[in-house]
């Protein structure tokens, strides 16, 4: 459990197009990590960070079971060392399942 005031970083692991559109707010964009280029992109982010961090992964491109991102973000850093990692379970996409809901969102980079 997170310490009071302790709050996650939140990385979009999709694609850039998504993130502009809307994203949640305070997610960091890290980009695809279905690419060796994202999960490298995500390692160099991720390395400095101490590994006790609370770290939320999401992507919300297509339904859950056919997301290429989440499962390589979250195996790199599970290899890195990090254990309070969590994934943003959405079923369908983040348009049906989030901002369409009502939660907060931001546009832009």
């Amino acid at each position: 459990m997170a310490a009071k005031g302790d709050k996650p970083l939140i990385f979009h692991v999709g694609s850039q197009v998504l993130y502009t559109q809307a994203h949640i707010l305070g997610a960091e964009y890290i980009g695809p990590s279905s690419s060796p280029e994202g999960v490298e992109r995500l390692r160099k982010r991720a390395e400095s960070l101490p590994r006790t961090q609370s770290i939320v992964l999401y992507c919300g491109c297509c339904p859950w079971s056919k997301s290429p991102n989440v499962t390589p973000a979250y195996n790199e850093l599970r290899r890195m060392g990090f254990k309070k990692l969590k994934v943003l379970y959405i079923p369908n996409d983040f348009g049906t399942d989030w901002a369409d809901k009502g939660y907060p969102v931001t546009k832009g980079q």
